[in-house]
């Protein structure tokens, strides 16, 4: 260890100064380019090295950075900004409302991750104001303002995201691809002076991750549920509350084949098979035997937040899971497995292959629905043949995002095929909230339909409604932190173990 001993010494000596180790699926492949996901893709976060227009609170609430002031119009088509007029880049030309206009016009057009559609235009009326006029209403619009970094006009090209000039509170100074970037304190930064000077972020793999942290040569190791049992000096494990959640869908319709394509589920297209399997399946053995105890139990796919309804909790019931399955007529055959009309209870859940934690979900998701007489294979899967494969079968997921768009992406109906995109699912009450809340010009008051989309108190898609997808745990964030580093209070991380961590890590501290 006595490379750790001078590990040790070195952050001693420089308390300003941060190593972080990130998955190698963090590390940004278009580079640091708004349009092309940096801050604004899957995983969600902050962007560091540019600025927002607004920022989300520890609550999830709506805070301000570029903007001092928003409003909309009664439509919610026109969303006006105020912006600061003492920002600049840090080639030293002023930031103006311009610059905002050109990075969401830009978003619109080229933005390969994230959907601009209800974007018509961004004008800037003057230097401070800019207005976002929609082509429909978006009530949820300042938690897009909050992930998308403004960008310079006058210095953006193709190459941006290789050479990123942002007004953000750090400077990208240097990008080894496959391997590291460095970041350093913006010196012109017009918010307050950033206590960590040096970020440093590796881009490992877990086991990379977790030698280098028994090595002593970083301060945070990112880490996995299988490892956090681990000790060694000098470190302690550090875990931050998620919205990150594992589950599955089950294909809310009777199967069919379109396009050469199975889609439905003639076992789970009976709503009683889907209340059973909820109530059937105890999360908290799930949390303790595959997670470490590292992992809150999840009833939907935006636990914890600001739009959540918490009638989506339910209790560990075998028994009434069983009655339930016996009421609806799934009566067991001789080998103990139900069936119905000819319709054999079995499922095949498919995970991808790649994620052994997804993989663990799912057999113990299979052992669980053995005991109540389901018959149910598990099977590793890359992501194009999991798509199809959802669409029929179903699929141990990982979603959790800042923004109840996340709902809407995954139970909203699409025009094209009259179902949800992922597994299929339709119904046009709920629809109907999430459309309005949409729709809504307060996007505090879009929360209470939110809320009602999920559960109405006769319609929704909780254990009383249609409950199409049985969401099971919220995966607790893991690393291992040096010892004398204060890490400054998390706001629950969403979907992907990477960025999120170093949202504040300006406010970071060594003791």
């Amino acid at each position: 260890m006595a490379g750790g001993c001078i590990s040790v010494s070195a952050a001693e000596e420089k308390k300003d100064e941060v190593i972080v180790t990130m998955p190698v699926t963090s590390e940004p492949e278009a580079g640091f380019d708004p349009a092309y996901g940096w801050g604004a893709g899957e995983h969600v976060h902050e962007p560091l090295i540019q600025s927002t227009l607004t920022v989300t609170n520890t609550d999830l609430s709506i805070g301000m950075d570029l903007a001092t002031d928003y409003s909309v119009s009664e439509d919610g088509l026109t969303w006006t900004v105020k912006i600061r007029d003492d920002v600049k880049f840090t080639d030293g030309e002023p930031l103006t409302a311009k610059d905002v206009a050109f990075t969401y016009n830009n978003c619109r057009d080229n933005s390969s991750v994230n959907d601009f559609s209800m974007l018509e235009e961004a004008v800037a009326t003057d230097d401070t104001t800019v207005e976002f006029h929609l082509n429909r209403a978006f009530s949820i619009w300042p938690y897009t303002m909050a992930v998308v970094g403004i960008v310079p006009e006058h210095a953006y090209d193709e190459n941006y995201g290789q050479n990123p000039v942002g007004s953000g509170r750090y400077i990208m100074k240097q990008w080894d691809k496959g391997q590291q970037v460095i970041f350093e304190a913006n010196p012109d930064y017009y918010g307050e002076e950033p206590s960590m000077k040096k970020v440093t972020v590796l881009f490992m793999e877990e086991d990379a991750a977790l030698a280098a942290a028994q090595s002593g040569t970083v301060d945070v190791a990112h880490t996995a549920a299988s490892y956090s049992d681990m000790e060694f000096d000098g470190y302690s494990l550090f875990n931050v509350a998620t919205v990150d959640n594992r589950g599955i869908n089950l294909p809310a319709a009777p199967a069919e084949e379109k396009d050469g394509v199975i889609v439905g589920n003639d076992f789970t297209n009976d709503v009683n098979v889907r209340r059973a399997i909820n109530i059937g399946i105890d999360r908290d053995e799930m949390i303790e035997n595959v997670l470490n105890g590292y992992g809150t139990p999840a009833y939907s796919v935006c636990d914890k937040m600001p739009w959540y309804n918490n009638e989506a909790v339910t209790e560990y019931d075998p028994e009434e899971a069983v009655k339930i399955l016996e009421d609806a007529g799934w009566k067991a055959g001789d080998d103990g497995i139900r069936e119905k009309d000819g319709v054999r209870a079995e499922l095949n859940i498919l995970y991808p292959a790649s994620d052994s934690v997804r993989q663990a979900l799912a057999e113990d998701t299979k052992n669980q629905l053995t005991e109540l007489g389901i018959a149910a294979s598990t099977e590793g899967v890359d992501w194009d043949t999991a798509y199809s494969g959802a669409l029929s079968q179903p699929l141990m997921w990982g979603w959790g995002a800042h923004t109840p768009m996340e709902l809407y992406n995954i139970y909203h109906t699409m025009k094209e095929t009259g179902t949800a995109e992922y597994s299929p699912y339709a119904n046009e009450t709920v629809d109907k909230y999430m459309d309005e809340a949409l729709m809504c010009s307060d996007l505090e008051e879009s929360y209470d339909l939110w809320k009602k989309a999920q559960w109405d108190g006769e319609s929704g898609i909780t254990q009383e409604g249609d409950i199409p997808w049985i969401w099971l745990c919220n995966v607790d964030h893991l690393y291992f932190v040096r010892d004398g580093l204060k890490i400054a209070e998390q706001k629950i991380h969403p979907h992907g173990h990477g960025w999120s961590i170093v949202n504040n890590v300006d406010q970071w501290s060594w003791e």
